[in-house]
């Protein structure tokens, strides 16, 4: 019997509450879903590639249908080598679905096969991003409701009182 995949791909640096949110609704649809963490070398990122790996691997353990991996290059390709029947994708404003189906179709156009699944962010996480936590993190916010304790004790290791 062949198992339903789906990849949720992005740099996850930090991982936040809104990630998370994603992949257990998505858990809904798939059998199976693969945290693919990104690497990106024209982004400088605040975590190594091997930290996002282990803070999403902690924040989703006892989760046995998911799998934290990475990958670079081409996302088309790495679907199709996992075999996965689809791709997740996190929408938060009418900016991100601009970008998305852009992108979703530019990949669409490099394989006829590929299938991008979007979900809408609940309410309560519309206005998480990684990019603001890393900003609140470096001031010394309290993120404490926007991501995992995991990365909550990562942030404060990386940005001291």
């Amino acid at each position: 019997m062949k198992r339903n995949i789906a990849i949720y791909p992005g740099s996850f640096d930090p991982a936040t509450n809104g990630h998370l949110t994603i992949i257990h609704r998505a858990l809904r649809i798939f059998d199976t879903v693969i945290v693919a963490v990104a690497n990106n070398a024209r982004k400088t990122a605040l975590f190594t590639l091997e930290e996002r790996q282990a803070l999403l691997a902690e924040a989703l353990q006892g989760e046995p249908r998911v799998e934290v991996d990475a990958f670079e290059g081409l996302l088309v390709d790495y679907v199709r080598r996992r075999q996965a029947s689809a791709v997740i994708r996190g929408l938060r404003a009418v900016s991100d679905f601009e970008y998305e189906f852009q992108m979703a179709n530019m990949n669409r156009k490099l394989d006829p096969d590929f299938e991008a699944v979007f979900m809408m962010t609940g309410e309560e996480h519309f206005y998480i991003s990684s990019q603001v936590v890393r900003e609140v993190a470096a001031l010394r916010g309290d993120v404490s409701d926007l991501v995992p304790a995991c990365v909550q004790k990562k942030l404060i290791e990386k940005f001291p009182k």
